[in-house]
């Protein structure tokens, strides 16, 4: 039996017996003996220095899977070369192992509605995930497993819920923006992006409300391990926080069936969803993908819509133009939210493998390569969207863009991100005459992870007419 299948069949046998907090203890335990003894290259940290100009590189040398090209500022250059030199790119060296490029919107657009020729599984990233820990999910699954879970719990987006949602949303939304300080420095990220996040993740999993901010941690561990994205989480505080993490969200699942057995009335959060369906009510008992298809759901729910909630107060403070045009006519704003998702692109690609030999972009990838989509170089594509780099919030294609995915995996969520920024700048506009970015951005280190970790603002407020 191949060595991942074993340790999964492994842990669903010992997890009927020892729970599921005290198994990643053990984990933790082989881990740490593992770093004193060898290396360990789940958990290496990455020291940052400085990255090369891409044009001193040779094309074989270009790597995108260095987390410090955000940080950097270099991204964009990186991706503009092999967009017009190899738009198909083999990088043989990279610390995560060699992987194919594809960077242009056409190629990105053919690999991911081509479930069949490249398959999602066993991750979407591009590392591989720690030892013990290959966490299953169903982003990272193909059918029809994939379309079984998917369906669990899609119901939670339906129209008719979003728009049961949208009161809730707007309330929050002011209470926030009503409680910030006016013309005094703070956090934008955590003030607004990570709070009004954190609600709403409570609400859609039904997580106490009080401990919401535990969500967004969890998601930041889920998410953040060198191995995996070249992130900055080490041995302890991942597997620490993953105890925590299936302590809570183990006695959520077994409260929230005791309560459903007993009667209580349908609700659809993400929890009841996977507990009432007959797929999935047996997930608990598959410790990999019940914590995995969780870390998904918050992951998803929390650095997408947080990271574009980031990136429109910078975008606009970087094209001031733009907000002055927004302030001029509010009816942009539905357009504007898909022109800062697809210039922000909160995830930056998906990895898939080829189930077979394939051509592309003319370049011949054998059975088992991996091959990455890089939807951050996708939407600046140039033979799509003009000026493409620039922030133009009436751009006549702005849906176009590839953030949420295509085809069958397609971020479910899609509709409820809209619908939080488009009240987020809705009620800003009410308040505030400008939004002063301090200084630059602190931006997250992954090669995944598009985001910001801090970023200082000061508001201006609206002059009310008399």
């Amino acid at each position: 039996m191949h060595g991942k299948n074993l340790r999964q069949s492994l842990i669903h046998r010992v997890s009927k017996f020892l729970p599921l907090h005290q198994q990643v203890k053990v984990l933790h335990i082989f881990h740490q003996l593992k770093s004193q003894f060898s290396t360990n290259p789940d958990f290496e940290p990455m020291v940052e220095t400085p990255l090369p100009e891409v044009d001193s590189l040779a094309l074989q040398d270009i790597d995108l899977s260095q987390p410090f090209l955000y940080r950097q500022g270099l991204w964009v250059s990186y991706y503009q070369r092999l967009r017009q030199e190899a738009p198909v790119h083999y990088q043989a060296k990279s610390r995560f192992g060699a992987f194919w490029s594809v960077t242009k919107y056409d190629d990105v657009q053919f690999v991911d509605k081509n479930h069949a020729l490249f398959s999602s599984e066993p991750i979407i990233m591009l590392g591989e995930q720690p030892k013990g820990l290959e966490l299953e999910m169903f982003i990272a699954m193909d059918p029809p497993k994939h379309d079984i879970q998917r369906k669990a719990v899609q119901g939670v987006f339906v129209p008719k819920n979003l728009q049961e949602m949208e009161s809730l949303i707007r309330t929050r939304t002011i209470d926030v923006l009503d409680h910030l300080p006016l013309n005094t420095p703070f956090d934008f990220v955590d003030r607004v992006s990570i709070e009004l996040t954190s609600r709403m993740l409570a609400t859609l999993l039904d997580f106490p409300y009080e401990e919401r901010r535990k969500l967004v941690y969890w998601s930041e561990i889920a998410s953040s391990t060198p191995g995996t994205t070249g992130g900055t989480m080490d041995i302890d505080t991942t597997f620490d926080g993953l105890k925590e993490m299936l302590r809570d969200l183990s006695a959520l699942w077994h409260d929230k069936a005791a309560r459903i057995q007993a009667g209580e009335a349908p609700s659809f959060d993400l929890m009841s969803l996977l507990i009432r369906n007959e797929a999935t009510q047996d997930l608990i008992e598959r410790p990999l993908e019940f914590l995995g298809d969780l870390a998904l759901l918050i992951v998803g729910g929390n650095d997408t819509t947080r990271n574009s909630m980031s990136a429109g107060v910078y975008a606009m403070h970087l094209f001031p133009k733009e907000f002055e045009k927004l302030k001029q006519n509010h009816d942009l704003i539905p357009n504007m939210i898909s022109e800062i998702i697809r210039w922000q692109t909160p995830l930056a690609y998906m990895r898939r493998v080829a189930t077979q030999d394939v051509m592309l972009g003319g370049q011949f990838i054998r059975k088992g390569d991996k091959v990455v989509m890089w939807y951050a170089s996708a939407n600046r594509d140039e033979s799509v969207f003009e000026h493409a780099d620039a922030f133009m919030i009436d751009r006549a294609n702005a849906n176009k863009h590839l953030s949420f995915g295509y085809g069958i995996h397609r971020c479910m969520g899609s509709r409820l991100a809209e619908m939080q920024l488009k009240i987020l700048w809705e009620e800003i506009l009410k308040r505030f005459e400008r939004i002063e970015v301090l200084e630059a951005p602190e931006l997250v280190q992954s090669n995944f992870i598009r985001g910001y970790s801090k970023m200082m603002v000061k508001l201006q407020p609206r002059v009310q007419n008399s």
